[in-house]
């Protein structure tokens, strides 16, 4: 079944799907106020996202950073954004990115 990568007015979604027409199914089950605005069948049947398209293709784990800042913090966003600035030297907006993705994750 070939894996696409659907965009939406809201979304980017990835999802296995027999056609385009079940693809598009997929986001109007999923999001019914969303219109699909661009679909691409991937070319194979797995999804890679690179951590340097993400900005965190540094030699330290990111995430391992981010859950000890958070750890130290006692789960305070802020707190955590603050000191991975500090341990990193990383900016506000990747701090947050990084932060943030490891609390959704329940750190």
């Amino acid at each position: 079944m070939p894996l696409y990568e659907i965009e939406t007015t809201a979304h980017i979604i990835i999802t296995w799907a027999d056609g385009e027409d079940d693809a598009t199914q997929v986001v109007k089950d999923a999001y019914p106020n969303d219109d699909v605005t661009r679909m691409t069948k991937r070319p194979r049947d797995t999804w890679v996202i690179s951590k340097a398209a993400l900005g965190i293709a540094d030699k330290v784990d990111p995430c391992s950073v981010a859950r000890d800042c958070l750890s130290k913090a006692a789960g305070d966003k802020v707190h955590a954004i603050r000191l991975y600035m500090q341990e990193t030297g990383v900016d506000l907006p990747a701090a947050r990115k990084v932060i943030e993705s490891n609390m959704v994750m329940g750190w």
